[in-house]
């Protein structure tokens, strides 16, 4: 098994909770040799879990080591650094989402096969076990509604135990200033002359956080024929949409609870007879199982049963890494590569674009890279 010489670029709160932990366990297959941050402190934490490690302030600087893979975990856009690291001929591992509108997305997407290098996105619940018992499972035949409903709550008291770098921003202030404006100017391009909260929501919901609601439906029922409806609240605290997947009515509603932190997710599958369900936990608790519910029953009976199934103690974060390895290794793309994370922004735009009336997207484009 060859061990992949990797840098990382971004060592923030998802890859000091995730990230940089499993690649230290996995060290049959991770060899990371480079870490680069703009935030000293972020980069002296990870500077201490792989002491002989380069630790870079530039990304220039890192990509001039000699690395076989690159992730890009930062918290802004991943298509120039994602760009860099392909064109120079390294595999990219991308956090979601891929990027923050189609156009770089696309980029990203045309630079890694320009080099015949690997692009993955990383959506590890694909990767949970549950999920994948579900997929392997479900009937789709049969289904005719889906519910997905987050209750979205304050991380801190699930990475409170945790011996984390955090704190206010110490990196340059102009740097950072900089990067914001950069952010702005690539939302302006997914949304052009769109109003501050739908902006907002965009960026701040729907990319970061119920991207992978979309992206896990997409995973088990398709491509989405139609966007019937979308609807930001007043405050930008929920996001109500409803689609149709062929016969399969969905809706999807994320709510942001503040003020309780008691996270919950729930992905629910019905047929007429029969329901599936998932259960996700905080994503940021390690090995927290997620919870496989399927019921059923006999029609015009009181006859009904339910069982709750723990598939696997495996966190998801470290499969999706083995994934990305094997990939590589095997030449192939991953389950969730480019193309699948640009659907997702794709979908994103068309979500937020319907809530401000400018088009209910139809069956040829909705999830389609543009």
């Amino acid at each position: 098994m060859e061990r992949l010489r990797t840098g990382v670029v971004g060592c923030g709160l998802v890859a000091q909770v995730m990230h940089l932990p499993f690649l230290l366990e996995l060290a049959d297959r991770y060899e990371v040799r480079a870490l680069c941050d703009i935030s000293p402190r972020a980069l002296a934490h990870a500077g201490a879990l792989f002491p002989e490690a380069r630790r870079h302030v530039r990304l220039e600087d890192l990509l001039a080591e000699e690395l076989d893979t690159v992730f890009v975990l930062t918290p802004g856009s991943h298509a120039p650094a994602a760009i860099a690291a392909a064109e120079t001929d390294r595999h990219v591992f991308v956090e979601k989402p891929m990027c923050i509108n189609p156009i770089e997305g696309r980029r990203m997407i045309d630079a890694a096969a320009a080099s015949g290098v690997v692009l993955m996105v990383g959506y590890m619940k694909r990767y949970d076990p549950a999920y994948e018992e579900l997929e392997r499972t479900l009937d789709r035949s049969s289904l005719k509604y889906a519910r997905v409903t987050t209750l979205e709550s304050p991380l801190d008291p699930y990475v409170a135990h945790l011996p984390l770098s955090r704190g206010g921003p110490d990196a340059d202030a102009d740097l950072l200033e900089s990067l914001a404006a950069d952010d702005a100017a690539r939302v302006e391009i997914a949304l052009p002359a769109a109003d501050a909260l739908t902006r907002r929501v965009y960026r701040a919901f729907l990319l970061d956080s119920m991207i992978h609601e979309l992206n896990g439906v997409r995973g088990l029922l398709g491509e989405p024929d139609a966007l019937h409806f979308a609807r930001f609240s007043a405050d930008g605290g929920s996001i109500t949409t409803s689609f149709s997947f062929g016969d399969v009515e969905c809706a999807a509603m994320w709510i942001d609870l503040p003020g309780i932190a008691r996270y919950e997710q729930d992905w629910s599958f019905y047929g007429p007879d029969a329901r599936a369900s998932l259960s996700f936990p905080s994503p940021f608790l390690r090995n927290e199982p997620t919870k496989l519910v399927v019921e059923g029953g006999e029609a015009g009976t009181a006859h009904t049963w339910r069982s709750v199934h723990t598939v696997s103690y495996d966190e998801a974060f470290k499969r999706e890494l083995l994934e990305f390895h094997a990939a590589v290794q095997e030449g192939r793309p991953p389950r969730t590569d480019g193309e699948d994370g640009l659907r997702d922004v794709v979908l994103c735009q068309s979500i937020a674009r319907a809530h401000a009336g400018v088009s209910v997207v139809g069956p040829t484009t909705v999830g389609a890279p543009a």
